[in-house]
């Protein structure tokens, strides 16, 4: 069963403001839509840098950790929601 994931449009709408962003979220989106992630520990089998938050939200570093990108997951309904995109300054003003 492939992975819905809910806002693309968050990243398209980002990629074109920061095109040095576009291939890491292509490729974490193209991941991300074929993964088989039950629970947070089949994330951090192949992303050792994500951060697993409560109410099944992760954070992702994406480009070496230039941009962050914030998702929600239901696991069970396989789909991932994308709740933030920005870079490292703008995640760390809305986490402070």
């Amino acid at each position: 069963m492939n992975v819905r994931v809910i806002a693309i449009k968050k990243l398209q709408n980002f990629w074109k403001k920061h095109p040095d962003s576009e291939q890491p979220l292509r490729a974490w989106y193209s991941e991300a839509i074929n993964a088989d992630w039950n629970s947070p520990n089949d994330i951090k089998k192949y992303y050792r840098t994500a951060s697993i938050l409560k109410n099944n939200r992760v954070v992702f570093n994406i480009k070496g950790n230039d941009y962050r990108l914030v998702v929600a997951i239901n696991y069970l309904y396989k789909v991932i929601y994308i709740r933030f995109i920005g870079t490292h300054k703008e995640y760390d003003k809305i986490n402070s």
